[in-house]
């Protein structure tokens, strides 16, 4: 069978394998399948994440039976329902409107019965959604650790290890204070590893880290965090409950969605176009343009010499990479991915590559991702853009929109964090 379908038209076939990924972690066609039985009492929704308002919908068109609740998502994501609230809120930086539905989350789990039910939906950006301070912090101080992670290179476990210790309602807490109600928590995970104690800082897990771990992180990346910041993390209050906590024997986690869900069905895109899938895994993590050089060379290996996989084929990996940042430029994890792609390529032909964030939102920009093509350097170049030094001032973003080779999806209202797709077709 020809090959010339995919290699014909390249970016369409990339685009396909991306569609492929969000689809499969669609919350209408998942959540209906891991629903609980209805209890004998009250039925209590509640959330937090970018997927967290079409879960609530999803719920809705499958529960028989009556429901109340609230859920918090970003600005942007939100989806029509009847009759669980939605509050859009500020996400990466937590604000006002994430604390007050936090705080009011709480509240609705608060004073239940053993015969109720509160149905969790977690799903990634939960952690900056879900901000509410612990006693004795307040919103401004979680903002400016916030930043300074963020920038900082920080992985997504070390960024919510420190969040779980400076909230009222994540690690574990949000469990606690539902007791004696059962809970359930259907959860789509945007972390490498799935770690259910991380996705959205596990408000409705256990949490094995500890105290002294956010203080080790903070003073590893020399974060200048407030000085109530480390008083907190000094006192025995910021501790989590722990595995083996009583309350968690009436608490079921379900994991309805998750990264490598999302790569098998690219992979299965990929090889009804006869183009061999190569899965490199689903917990890629590190700097985003080292990342970007190391694909690069595997890339190089498969064209040269049929390792890991003969032409035509396509490498597809997922996680979460970091980025530190150093200049003033604008760009999210997945376009500086594609830059570090691209100077490490350096022009090599028959390799074309796509990356963006399930959510439809790289970063805080207005794309999900970008593409790169063989000719992406001389096309920027020929525009007086510098490939090295938009990669040295973190402006990606810049790069890619004047070459008009963004990804613009909108929010897709499911999150499974990043998707990584380097098609290899023949040098010749």
């Amino acid at each position: 069978m020809s090959q010339r379908p995919a290699a014909s038209d390249p970016r369409a076939f990339l685009l396909s394998l991306f569609q492929a990924a969000i689809d499969a972690a669609s919350p209408g066609k998942r959540v209906p399948m891991f629903l609980p039985s209805r209890p004998k009492g009250r039925t209590i929704v509640v959330g937090a994440g970018k997927a967290a308002a079409s879960m609530a919908a999803a719920v809705e068109a499958a529960w028989d039976g009556p429901l109340e609740g609230l859920v918090v998502t970003r600005h942007g994501h939100g989806a029509a329902t009847r009759f669980i609230e939605v509050v859009e809120a500020s996400h990466p930086v937590p604000d006002a409107a994430g604390e007050a539905a936090a705080l009011r989350i709480l509240e609705r789990v608060t004073g239940l019965a053993a015969d109720d039910l509160v149905l969790c939906l977690i799903s990634g950006g939960g952690s900056a959604l879900l901000a509410a301070p612990a006693p004795g912090l307040t919103i401004e101080d979680k903002r400016a650790v916030n930043r300074a992670l963020l920038r900082s290179g920080a992985s997504i476990g070390e960024m919510n290890c420190v969040r779980k210790h400076l909230s009222a309602i994540k690690g574990g807490r949000l469990a606690l204070a539902a007791a004696p109600a059962r809970m359930a928590a259907l959860i789509i995970s945007d972390v490498p590893g799935d770690d259910l104690s991380i996705i959205a800082s596990g408000p409705t897990a256990p949490d094995a880290s500890t105290s002294d771990d956010a203080l080790a992180i903070l003073h590893l990346y020399a974060i200048d965090a407030p000085a109530a910041v480390y008083a907190h993390l000094a006192s025995p209050e910021s501790e989590t409950p722990k595995p083996g906590h009583p309350r968690f024997q009436s608490v079921e986690n379900i994991l309805i969605s998750a990264p490598q869900m999302s790569l098998d069905a690219a992979a299965a895109q990929a090889r009804a176009a006869y183009v061999t899938p190569v899965l490199l895994g689903d917990a890629i993590e590190g700097e985003a343009r080292e990342v970007g050089k190391v694909m690069a060379g595997i890339a190089r290996s498969a064209q040269r010499h049929g390792e890991p996989a003969r032409p035509p084929c396509v490498l597809l990996s997922g996680g979460e990479t970091t980025v530190t940042v150093r200049g003033r430029g604008r760009g999210g994890r997945n376009a500086e991915f594609l830059l570090g792609l691209a100077v490490a390529l350096d022009g090599a032909p028959g390799i074309v590559a796509i990356a963006g964030d399930t959510d439809g939102i790289d970063g805080s920009e207005d794309n999900a991702g970008a593409f790169v093509t063989p000719d992406t350097l001389a096309r920027a170049a020929s525009l007086g853009v510098s490939a090295a030094e938009r990669l040295a001032d973190n402006d990606a973003y810049t790069l890619f929109a004047a070459l008009g080779d963004l990804v613009v999806t909108g929010p897709t209202l499911t999150n499974v964090n990043d998707f990584r797709a380097i098609f290899v077709m023949p040098a010749d």
